[in-house]
């Protein structure tokens, strides 16, 4: 079974080491052997649980319920409708960050058209006659 550095994993993941040894502190690696020396050992499945924590952070989870995520799979099967539970609503999280990022970005294109076109004209009279309004997408 290959196993993996601290470094290497971090590279692996874009993390810094620092961040791992942060995560480790905070009660989410309680997977990870060690060596007789204290060096952590990591396999692939660690490196997975890692991605898994990763996608948590990225929902904008504290690491505190993420912490309860961990305790709950140590806890096995008593607990999956917790760990569907917190899923489901990481869904919906992430489904109105998606939203909100949708309607960001309509404004966003609406500006560069705009722009655009009155770099194109060399002068934003173009639009004189439009009705505009700088909050909208339209």
């Amino acid at each position: 079974m290959k196993t993996y550095s601290i470094s290497e994993v971090a590279n692996k993941l874009n993390l810094t080491v620092y961040t791992l040894r942060y995560y480790d502190k905070e009660g989410l690696l309680p997977f990870v052997e060690r060596k007789d020396n204290g060096t952590r050992l990591f396999k692939d499945a660690d490196i997975e649980a890692l991605h898994i924590i990763e996608c948590l952070k990225s929902t904008g989870m504290p690491i505190k319920e993420i912490k309860n995520f961990i305790d709950w799979c140590g806890e096995g099967d008593a607990t999956l409708q917790q760990r569907y539970d917190l899923f489901v609503e990481r869904k919906a999280n992430v489904e109105a960050q998606l939203e909100e990022l949708t309607k960001t970005m309509a404004i966003i294109d609406h500006k560069c058209d705009y722009y655009k076109t009155a770099l194109n004209a060399g002068t934003e009279d173009i639009h004189k006659n439009k009705k505009l309004d700088i909050y909208s997408a339209n």
